[in-house]
């Protein structure tokens, strides 16, 4: 939905707040369901637009594509195309994920380089590299990578850089290769467990997800399951930032601490009180944290979709603390129109030095991507008067009604179209 919102800033945040499955998660299951030729039912899943995008890039494929409340049943059976429209896979990055899906299916993909958040290099080399080393021939053409094969065909292949998206690419293609995959070095991102989860659950034998190496033995044919996605360690993660950055005391319900490790560890050194449950989190804190240092990584580390929102807090924390990010190389778009607020932050190649301020200014500003777009409301809630966040469409995309759930919890907040 295209649109603002006008935050006003002085209110602390009081209530709860329930984390919807993870996005980053569930366009990645949805594909992986249309491996089957029979109905896999996804439950909770967050109803966001990337969701919403994945199952029409999916029915333009001829999958059965069902939405029903917050749950979406698929069905591979009546896959009858190679060539998933270019203008929807331009808009998400996890469209690659289709050409997994066609290779195993088909044998035979066209897939358009995706698009998603404009937020650094991210090359579809380690995909090729993988479907070439299961046996197909791989071409970039016009702006579209043209895979073929006659049958998929287990193979050994070192990962160069853990990818999540190659990880995931290739548990699905080498899901129906003949014979055996391993994997070296892939990405251990929770969302990587959570989908050999489903395709185990669909019959699929894949082994030592979230470890250094993993093993995917080849079936002739996927079966339906029933499955939900882990909760959104990026969306509670937002919560807990923006609560510690305003100040007041919130619980967060359907969370996984051990999802967020390094990130509650980086706000309890901050000054904010975290009580942690078994599925649910209670964070405490007066407003103003003290400045702390902090590395973007891979999982288990500090993930580079927190970078944002974590930047927004240390501007207006005590004394000086340091963003080095290390995984893409345009995450701080948002500090431009930070500066806008009256934050004083330096930017050197990689690292960002935010000098805390007393308070933002409310001013107008505009999202580049999906998290400097939750960042720059956080910053209009710790802000003083009014800010106007355009480029909201953004927000939308990874995050499942954001203005209602922060209403939820006492913030002033609209959207106005």
């Amino acid at each position: 939905m295209e649109g603002k919102f006008i935050v006003t800033g002085g209110n602390r945040l009081n209530g709860t707040v329930n984390i919807s499955g993870a996005k980053n998660s569930i366009l990645a299951l949805m594909t992986a369901a249309a491996l089957a030729k029979e109905d896999v039912l996804l439950n909770n899943i967050p109803l966001n637009s990337d969701v919403y995008t994945m199952g029409e890039i999916l029915a333009s494929l001829g999958v059965k594509v069902v939405f029903q409340g917050n749950t979406v049943i698929i069905n591979g059976a009546t896959i009858n195309t190679y060539k998933p429209p270019y203008e929807l896979v331009r808009k998400i990055r996890a469209s690659v994920y289709a050409a997994g899906l066609l290779l195993a299916r088909l044998g035979h993909t066209e897939v358009a380089l995706p698009g998603g958040d404009e937020i650094g290099s991210r090359p579809v080399d380690l995909h090729i590299r993988g479907f070439q080393a299961l046996g197909a021939e791989v071409s970039v053409e016009h702006g579209f990578m043209i895979c073929k094969c006659s049958k998929l065909t287990g193979a050994k292949y070192y990962i160069n850089k853990a990818s999540v998206g190659t990880t995931i690419n290739m548990m699905i293609a080498a899901s129906l290769a003949d014979g055996v995959t391993i994997l070296e070095n892939p990405a251990k991102e929770p969302e990587i467990v959570d989908t050999a989860i489903l395709l185990n659950g669909m019959g699929a034998k894949i082994r030592g997800a979230g470890t250094d190496t993993i093993r995917i033995e080849g079936v002739t044919e996927l079966h339906g399951c029933e499955h939900s996605p882990i909760p959104d360690r990026i969306e509670a993660g937002t919560f807990m930032i923006a609560n510690a950055a305003v100040g007041g005391e919130i619980q967060i319900t359907n969370v996984l601490s051990e999802h967020l490790r390094i990130p509650i560890a980086k706000l309890r050194e901050a000054g904010a009180e975290i009580i942690e449950g078994d599925t649910d989190l209670v964070v405490k804190s007066t407003g103003r944290l003290k400045a702390v240092d902090v590395d973007t990584a891979v999982f288990p580390g500090f993930a580079t979709d927190l970078q944002a929102p974590f930047g927004v807090l240390l501007s207006q924390a005590e004394g000086t603390g340091i963003i080095r990010e290390t995984i893409f190389d345009n995450r701080f778009r948002y500090i431009e129109e930070l500066r806008r607020m009256g934050a004083d932050v330096k930017v050197e190649r990689d690292t960002a030095i935010f000098r805390g301020i007393e308070r933002l200014s409310g001013a107008p500003v505009e999202a580049t991507d999906i998290r400097a777009g939750v960042a720059l409301v956080i910053a209009g809630l710790m802000a003083d008067g009014t800010t106007e966040v355009s480029g909201i469409y953004h927000i939308d995309r990874g995050y499942e009604h954001f203005d209602l759930k922060l209403k939820n919890l006492g913030a002033v907040i609209e959207r106005i179209s």
